[in-house]
């Protein structure tokens, strides 16, 4: 085989997977598939991949973790088209079989996700065969870049010469034309998706006035110091860790939470009938088990809802009913303590975020939001179903992968300000952070320099226990390098440990140090 057919090759493989992967964003749509191949194959490797190559992935990308597995399958799916092209260009047969093996990969893949029927075949299958088709018109068919003479019926043509010029121009010009139109029409899918999806009905949607609302934040709970994190959280800054490489598209008008499992009343609500119930509003700050000491995957936010308490008290859930098992439309599924649901502390069904309805990618219309636990354990996303059943009968999404069934949130700190690029002069120096200990609340905050004594840190006011608190130490900084820690008190007087232990099973510890150099 010639570099030259090797490399035409190349090119028609990479083209065929780009209309197989473009129409099947259309079929998708239109069949109304909840995900095309690409993301259905990027959910499997996501529920399959080991839990340290998880939290590498988390660690590496944060909250672009998605988009760089997408990326990644795609980048990957290239390089197997084209190696397919290349084989193709000698014997057509196998590059058609690796073009069905792929449909047949994400076939497997679509219809083994929660809640798939058959149109969750069709875009697989419909891309599979446009991609077929497309490698042998580039290989084989009119748009052949020269007369390769062919071996045997049903072969590629054999290598040898360079194409003739209008060959090549008519090779490359299709070539051109289908990937362009590949691209239009995966474009054009994720835009009907979204416009298929639930963008217009959260615009159109108007939040009820809760009967409690949330305690106006204190003056001065925000020092407001270029990069400190402000004391509320925007819906746009707030981290966003799940499992969802496509965001759900949740159609209020059709969404319907059951309460049931063990419990004496089962019950539904439709999205209606769940906003006519008395709203409260609060402040609350969540955390991801993923954070590491000192990272950013925790956020203050003003959320709406209705008191889980008081729908599970409706319920009357039955003797040993120690779990309540939220569950995603897309399958995910997270176990929350059923006595932390009705003892007292504000967790909601939650419908709105700071002041509108929640973003979609943070759970449209219905999410779950529980003080003092940890994400993995109680803040379901895209919520459909409450399930009343115990630990020792269910183990949640999480579970099985290594992680504690229980996820209380630890005390943190965090330091903000001095970071290590940022350029210090000898004399005051301002230091500054957040600290939380949901349902706590924090206590103290001390900060020390170079392993000398604590010293305590001012702290700002908050709304309560439930959110983290901003504070501040002013240091008379010397030239030279130095290290800053920082460690908080919560209000039961417990310290936060200093032994450093990661975030598996059940949330990262250690204090939070930052090395700085001082002129």
């Amino acid at each position: 085989m010639s570099s030259t057919s090797r490399g035409y090759g190349a090119l028609a493989g990479i083209t065929a997977a780009a209309v197989a992967v473009g129409s099947a964003e259309l079929v998708a749509v239109g069949t109304g598939a909840r995900s095309a191949p690409l993301v259905a194959v990027g959910g499997v490797v996501v529920d399959a991949a080991p839990e340290p190559a998880k939290q590498f992935a988390i660690e590496l990308f944060g909250g672009y973790d998605k988009i760089a597995l997408l990326v990644g399958t795609a980048v990957l799916l290239g390089a197997f088209a084209a190696l397919l092209g290349m084989l193709a260009v000698r014997r057509l047969v196998v590059g058609l079989a690796g073009v069905a093996l792929f449909a047949v990969v994400g076939v497997a893949a679509a219809v083994t996700r929660p809640g798939a029927g058959f149109p969750a075949a069709l875009p697989s299958l419909l891309g599979g065969l446009l991609g077929g088709f497309v490698l042998w018109l580039l290989v084989a068919g009119p748009l052949e870049p020269q007369p390769w003479p062919t071996a045997s019926p049903g072969e590629a043509p054999s290598t040898g010469d360079r194409p003739a010029p209008e060959g090549r121009r008519r090779f490359l010009t299709g070539a051109g034309l289908l990937v362009g139109a590949a691209a239009l029409s995966g474009v054009g899918g994720r835009w009907l998706a979204g416009r298929r999806g639930v963008a217009e009905a959260r615009s159109a949607l108007t939040l009820p006035t809760p009967v409690s609302p949330a305690p106006p934040v204190p003056a001065g709970a925000d020092l407001a110091r270029s990069q400190l994190a402000p004391y509320v959280t925007s819906n746009a800054a707030f981290y966003r860790i799940d499992t969802a490489l496509a965001v759900p598209q949740v159609d209020p008008e059709t969404w319907r939470l059951r309460i049931h499992g063990r419990v004496r009343n089962p019950i539904t609500l439709t999205f209606a009938e769940l906003l006519a119930r008395p709203m409260v509003e609060r402040y609350v700050t969540l955390a991801c088990v993923s954070n590491e000491v000192g990272g950013d995957l925790v956020g203050n936010a003003r959320w709406l809802g209705v008191p889980i308490r008081e729908l599970l008290d409706e319920a009357e859930p039955l003797d040993g009913a120690d779990q309540v098992v939220g569950r995603s439309v897309d399958g995910w599924t997270c176990g929350t303590p059923t006595e932390v649901l009705r003892d007292g502390r504000d967790a909601l069904l939650a419908v709105g975020m700071n002041g509108e309805p929640l973003p979609v990618e943070h759970g449209f219309p219905v999410r779950m939001v529980v003080p003092g636990l940890y994400g993995y354990v109680s803040a379901c996303k895209w919520l459909v179903e409450l399930e009343l059943t115990s630990f020792a009968d269910f183990d949640a999404y999480w579970v099985p992968r290594g992680w504690s069934a229980r996820g209380p949130v630890k005390t943190q700190s965090r330091i903000d300000v001095p970071r290590p690029r940022n350029r210090l002069t000898a004399g005051p120096v301002t230091v500054a952070g957040v600290a939380w200990a949901q349902h706590v609340g924090i206590a103290g905050v001390e900060v020390r320099v170079d392993g000398g004594p604590w010293q305590p840190a001012t702290l700002a006011p908050a709304v309560s226990a439930d959110t983290w608190v901003q504070w501040s130490w002013q240091w008379a900084a010397t030239a030279g390098e130095h290290t800053v820690e920082v460690r908080a008190t919560d209000r039961t007087g417990a310290v936060q440990t200093g032994r450093r232990r990661p975030v598996a099973p059940d949330g990262a510890t250690g204090w939070h140090r930052v090395t700085v150099n001082v002129r």
